[in-house]
């Protein structure tokens, strides 16, 4: 690749920390290795970091937003304490029977983003660990990276190998498109 991507957008739960289901305390927050390191260099970088999540647990009852928002700020801290951050963050409160724009696959979180933050979308790099979280990117013809983790259903590799690539790291699909020289 000869150019920076515009943004790199990260799905949050599994792709930068443990996927623990309906994450709502801080205390359960944790870093998956290597994550802080490879959000660091696409800081170096001066490439934008944007996480986009779903968070249907605040529309299921489970958690409410403050839960969200300090979950969100433990994350914060983490990544600080290792030289890394995050530069925006949005999320999608509702469930998947909702039907909404802003869940993903749904586009409307990486619209608003573009928006706030003059993001070019067609050369943005999206990497998580669902199809869902990469889907998004065909529709603005960016770059998708899927690094599957222990919950990604094997048919949505298969998928993915076929309409994105597939990294076994965040670091490795880092190295595919941070490359400058």
């Amino acid at each position: 690749m000869n150019s920076l991507p515009s943004a790199v957008f990260l799905d949050r739960d599994g792709t930068i920390i443990r996927d623990v289901k309906y994450i709502s305390r801080p205390e359960d927050v944790a870093l998956l290795d290597g994550a802080a390191e490879a959000i660091a260099r696409i800081n170096a970088a001066l490439v934008p970091v944007v996480v986009v999540t779903n968070q249907s647990g605040i529309g299921r009852g489970y958690f409410n937003l403050a839960d969200y928002e300090s979950v969100k700020a433990r994350l914060e801290e983490l990544l600080a304490e290792r030289g890394a951050k995050v530069d925006a963050s949005y999320h999608c409160p509702h469930l998947p029977e909702d039907g909404c724009r802003c869940r993903k696959p749904g586009t409307l979180l990486f619209e608003r983003a573009a928006d706030d933050l003059g993001i070019d979308l067609h050369k943005a790099l999206l990497v998580g660990d669902r199809l869902r979280d990469i889907e998004p990117a065909l529709s603005f013809g960016a770059h998708a990276v899927l690094v599957p983790a222990e919950r990604t259903p094997p048919d949505e590799v298969e998928r993915a190998e076929s309409s994105a690539r597939v990294a076994d790291s965040l670091a490795t699909a880092l190295d595919w498109y941070l490359c400058t020289n």
